[in-house]
């Protein structure tokens, strides 16, 4: 069964990702290959910012939503966030090319897959075959906000203005 995440919780074990990591290139058609994050261990050390996406290169996901992480990482960086980590429903290529698509050719805001959604179900928050639209602030090791965006399009609570009003 499902369950919700909310602040004062501690961030699940279990949970993992897959990603390519970042080289600098911005060759969208240069593929790395996968790495296992370990949400669960890695999120202990640091102060991050988990974007959940209904996918990427969509409409709302990138126009508005990491656009607004992209305009944001330095106010996000000055308020302790170490780094902001995209995941949706595809795969981890695709999340990668998703980056190097924005311009991101370092680790401040790293894109992952769910795969399978796992961890979205974990916690209910899916639509369909594809992850909720959310944000989670977990702190060393807890979780210090959690919500979704719950209207269409909508990115209030877990957009950047969102998130940055919670830290």
């Amino acid at each position: 069964m499902a369950q919700e995440l909310k602040a004062g919780d501690s961030f699940p074990d279990n949970v993992s990702f897959t990603y390519v990591a970042p080289t600098g290139e911005l060759d969208l058609t240069a593929c790395g290959l996968p790495i296992q994050y370990n949400a669960s261990e890695e999120f202990k050390n640091k102060k991050v910012v988990l974007v959940a996406v209904p996918g990427a290169f969509t409409p709302t996901c990138q126009v508005q939503h990491v656009t607004s992480y992209l305009t944001k990482i330095g106010e996000l960086k000055a308020r302790g966030v170490d780094q902001v980590i995209f995941i949706a429903s595809n795969d981890h290529w695709v999340m990668a090319a998703w980056g190097k698509a924005n311009g991101v050719k370092d680790d401040s805001i790293l894109f992952m897959s769910d795969a399978g959604l796992a961890f979205s179900k974990s916690i209910g928050w899916i639509q369909g075959d594809r992850t909720q639209r959310y944000a989670i602030i977990v702190d060393h090791g807890k979780v210090v906000y959690a919500d979704v965006d719950n209207v269409r399009g909508s990115i209030e609570k877990s957009g950047a203005e969102g998130v940055l009003a919670k830290l």
